[in-house]
């Protein structure tokens, strides 16, 4: 007699059901867990980087004292860079193009222009590099990122003020008395060192999601320069006879370079008058700086969970 075995597959054992992310994101929550690096809200990240402001000049300071650290001149070049780049414009449009026609102390006027131009231009630059050159520091240290930018216009601004030291000297080299109306070389400097860290900002973001773009800037900007009156008065190339259309001038006055460029000549030198100015010129060198802060402070923060990732 044969006996039936039993061939029925075993019971599986019941299987723990997979939380979900919503589970998982309230589990985190409840026991006090943040994703790490995540964004934190707008006025939390205003605090923190407030709160890092002693690294953020102490940075600024360093970069800059190494910039110049192999060189046999050392620090010498932070005027002397500015100085041979006005000497250069001085010699192609002040002699060759005879762009000096009709402007009083050219010399101080150009070189004002370099500088502050500089200024910005070196801005922009280091900011584009900003996040994308200090990955190192990026991955290893949790911080703010927009302390990079920020550092690095505030380099910037340091730098120019050992160049305003030489500018002071040639301003009375060539016969530019000193006056009250230097003192608004204050407002005009705080005013473009908010708009250079509100585009350094931007630029920060573009060029850490593409690295090209630093290779691009330098075309960009000195296509910009070249708009900006730098090397020649806007308020004479665009004069009733210039053969310019009439729409000319003011669209080039309203170029934030140009603000900035024209509120410090007026501050330093006496020849260049208000009429020279375009109207509301104030307001608009505060709008423009509130424009490009604001905006390109925000628009750094949205993306500060991606910064140094992939």
């Amino acid at each position: 007699m044969s006996q039936a075995l039993d061939t029925s597959p075993p019971t599986p054992a019941p299987v723990a059901p997979t939380p979900d992310d919503h589970d998982l994101a309230a589990l985190a929550a409840r026991h006090g867990l943040s994703v790490s690096g995540a964004r934190p809200s707008l006025p939390a990240y205003v605090r923190r980087l407030w709160a890092r402001r002693h690294f953020i000049t102490a940075f600024s300071t360093a970069k800059l004292t190494a910039q110049y650290s192999q060189a046999k001149l050392g620090q010498v070049w932070q005027v002397m860079t500015p100085l041979l780049n006005a000497a250069v414009y001085y010699f192609i449009f002040g002699m060759l193009m005879n762009t000096s026609r009709g402007v009083e102390d050219f010399v101080p006027f150009l070189v004002t222009g370099v500088f502050v131009w500089t200024f910005t231009q070196s801005s922009i630059m280091a900011g584009t590099k900003a996040v994308s050159g200090n990955l190192g520091l990026v991955r290893a240290l949790h911080f703010p990122r927009a302390a990079l930018p920020v550092s690095f216009c505030l380099q910037q601004l340091q730098q120019l003020m050992f160049s305003m030291g030489a500018l002071v000297v040639i301003l009375l080299a060539f016969g530019v008395p000193p006056a009250a109306s230097w003192v608004l070389a204050v407002p005009a400097l705080v005013l473009q060192f908010v708009f250079n860290a509100g585009l350094a900002l931007v630029m920060a973001r573009v060029g850490s999601k593409i690295p090209d773009m630093a290779q691009l800037m330098p075309f960009l900007l000195r296509t910009w320069m070249y708009g900006s009156g730098v090397m020649f008065s806007i308020h004479h190339m665009t004069g009733p006879d210039s053969g310019l259309p009439s729409w000319v001038g003011p669209l080039l006055q309203v170029n934030p370079a140009v603000v900035y460029i024209d509120l410090m000549r007026f501050a330093l030198i006496d020849s260049f008058g208000g009429g020279m100015l375009p109207d509301h010129v104030w307001a608009m060198a505060v709008g423009w700086a509130l424009v490009a802060g604001i905006g390109g402070f925000i628009y750094f923060w949205k993306a500060e969970e991606t910064y140094g990732r992939g």
